[in-house]
């Protein structure tokens, strides 16, 4: 059997195994459907850390980053977004805001965000990777599979076969 990706062919299959994230968040990559498995940063205002792990290799995951809804500043610009194309990662689901919208869209890389805005973050290397985050009425767990598409977002403890 193919592997499903579609959320909500996902959803009806593993309803009572899955997380689904509440809306809110906008398609801003040149991909709309994206899956992997998750990576986790909790970082606010400063995306130092998002640099440094979107410079390792990505290997098909997904970035997500807890940057506590903010709407103050962007956490993924071009450059970093050019890095996760480069290093191999499947896409970044972004609690805040990105900017350089207009390039991503022309990448090929999932990017889901809250909105956009032009002020760039700071860089002072606080936050912490690798632990679970949750915004959006989900628990996002390392390890754990998240697959995003036009009808949302879902997390399941494994990967859909």
């Amino acid at each position: 059997m193919s592997e499903i990706t579609k959320t909500a062919d996902i959803y009806d299959v593993y309803e009572e195994k899955l997380q689904v994230c509440e809306p809110g968040f906008h398609h801003y990559g040149g991909h709309r459907t994206f899956h992997g498995r998750i990576a986790t940063l909790k970082c606010f205002e400063d995306n130092s850390l998002v640099s440094q792990h979107l410079g390792q290799p990505g290997e098909g995951r997904v970035l997500v980053v807890d940057a506590g809804g903010s709407f103050r500043c962007a956490m993924l610009g071009d450059i970093l977004a050019q890095k996760a194309v480069d290093n191999g990662w499947a896409g970044i689901l972004m609690y805040g805001c990105i900017r350089d919208c207009e390039d991503i869209s022309r990448m090929p890389l999932g990017v889901l965000a809250l909105a956009t805005i032009p002020r760039k973050s700071v860089k002072k290397g606080v936050g912490e990777a690798g632990l679970p985050v949750t915004f959006a009425g989900v628990t996002f767990r390392p390890g754990e599979w998240l697959y995003a598409d036009q009808d949302g977002v879902v997390v399941l403890p494994e990967q859909v076969k």
